[in-house]
């Protein structure tokens, strides 16, 4: 037994790191920010990073910013990569991006500084996501929830007063799920995109019925 305990340590002292798709999501977003050969980081890098996981992986990037508050307009601008991310989930395709989306990037400055900000809630919730329900993230499951995430994305990027946050939170819930195959995170993710479809049409009725009062008293 003392024999084959040595024999075992001594081939974990040699396995080296473990290879890129084993990393964390945060993980991977320090790495490259750490790469001091890069002088800017662009939606590509990040796609190859990822690899399999690149859709996913990007869909919860473009979605997390929406979760605070943002000025005017921002929702419109990256909802757009969403619709796009989405729907190859939909359809189970390869993640691809238009050439003026993909090469858009930022100095490592720049990306280190969003990354100092979004990694360490990142890392508090990858310690609570572990692989179950694995039915849920399946090949099947998976364009399931992509559907699911292209309704909220073209909510996301419609003009509508506090129409981004709770979508982009529920996008955002379900990208965890599937990037660490955690189909309860998903689930909780459906439940907040059911709750933020409901709160949305009210916002939309109320602005409706505002409107249609404004226009019976304008006349």
């Amino acid at each position: 037994m003392g024999r084959g305990r040595k024999i075992a340590k001594r081939f974990r002292g040699i396995e080296g790191p473990q290879p890129e798709g084993k990393k964390r999501f945060s993980q991977i977003l320090d790495a490259i920010g750490a790469d001091e050969r890069r002088e800017r980081v662009s939606v590509s890098d990040l796609m190859r990073a990822m690899d399999a996981r690149a859709v996913a992986a990007l869909i919860l990037l473009f979605a997390l910013p929406n979760v605070v508050p943002t000025p005017p307009g921002t929702s419109s601008i990256l909802g757009l990569p969403l619709l796009y991310l989405t729907a190859q989930m939909m359809l189970g395709k390869l993640p691809w991006l238009p050439a003026i989306i993909a090469d858009r990037s930022m100095t490592r400055g720049d990306f280190n500084a969003f990354v100092g900000r979004v990694t360490p809630l990142l890392a508090r919730a990858e310690r609570l996501l572990k692989p179950r329900l694995l039915f849920i993230t399946s090949v099947t499951g998976e364009r399931i929830i992509g559907g699911l995430c292209l309704v909220l994305a073209i909510v996301l990027a419609m003009p509508i007063p506090l129409g981004n946050m709770l979508p982009a939170f529920a996008i955002s819930l379900m990208a965890l799920g599937v990037l660490e195959r955690d189909g309860l995170w998903v689930m909780f993710g459906v439940v907040m995109g059911v709750v933020s479809m409901i709160i949305v049409s009210g916002v939309v009725w109320a602005l409706a019925k505002a409107a249609i009062f404004l226009i019976v008293n304008a006349f």
